[in-house]
């Protein structure tokens, strides 16, 4: 049975404020979906950018209230980078897996391989942009969860819901959107078994379902000023449970080829 979808719709919110700590970021998205006039039904996806889940969390870091190890003074001086985000790296990660220029390359403590930890400063804050990081949620599945139980209290039915954010690639130039927490949706979707068009059966392959809808919304989302942050997607099935999260798609390291 082909449980593909024949086609998808993506709408990008065009009237979110920017977020501040504290917000409630599913009453925001549900004003915004008012004022654009778009009805949210249980089986549309709302796709959202990690930088206003961490925003929301207040998980902003004042980088002058950041003490330094000697570690992390090391990696500054390999890398070139501020040793103060060099220490909230360390402190967002399991391990440190390569180190280069500007870079490190990390397990962070959810499980992704990352740059920097996924720590950014590009539109943190209007004050001191210079000096302030945003550091990832402490859970991003998680936090899917939470935000698609208060969508459900705001609109009266629950879509679902998809944290995403920009990652680069280890073999290829470019950033493309990858799924870091999900919720009502299937993350990873097994096709083993199943025949090609030739009635030949699948062996090994298995869709990363959400990071190719990620990487989608994330092209209307833009990079820079663009203030597209929540994309709204139709057309993608939704499940009723909140399903097993993005943290599914991870390879164990047993089957990491690479490390």
């Amino acid at each position: 049975m082909d449980s593909t979808p024949h086609s998808l719709s993506l709408t990008a919110l065009a009237s979110l404020p920017l977020i501040q700590p504290g917000d409630d970021l599913a009453a925001v998205i549900a004003a915004a979906l008012l004022r654009e006039s778009l009805v949210i039904t249980a089986q549309d996806v709302i796709v959202i950018a990690q930088k206003i889940v961490s925003k929301a969390e207040g998980r902003i870091v004042a980088l002058a209230n950041v003490k330094v190890s000697r570690k992390a003074t090391i990696l500054a001086a390999r890398t070139g980078k501020d040793p103060r985000l060099v220490q909230l790296i360390l402190e967002e990660s399991k391990c440190v897996l390569r180190v280069g220029r500007e870079v490190l390359i990390v397990e962070h403590r959810n499980g992704f391989i990352l740059a920097n930890a996924g720590i950014d400063q590009s539109n943190v804050a209007p004050d001191d942009p210079e000096n302030r990081a945003l550091l990832l949620p402490v859970n991003c599945d998680l936090s899917a969860r939470e935000l698609r139980a208060k969508l459900r209290v705001q609109l009266g039915v629950a879509p679902g819901v998809l944290i995403i954010d920009s990652i680069g690639r280890a073999w290829r130039r470019g950033t493309i959107g990858q799924a870091l927490g999900a919720a009502g949706l299937t993350a990873l979707t097994d096709l083993r078994g199943q025949p090609d068009i030739f009635g030949r059966r699948l062996r090994s392959t298995e869709v990363g379902s959400i990071d190719e809808l990620a990487a989608g919304a994330s092209m209307l989302m833009g990079q820079a000023g663009e203030r597209r942050p929540v994309v709204v997607v139709r057309g993608h099935p939704v499940m009723q449970d909140d399903g097993e999260g993005a943290a599914v798609l991870q390879r164990a390291e047993t089957e990491d080829m690479f490390r």
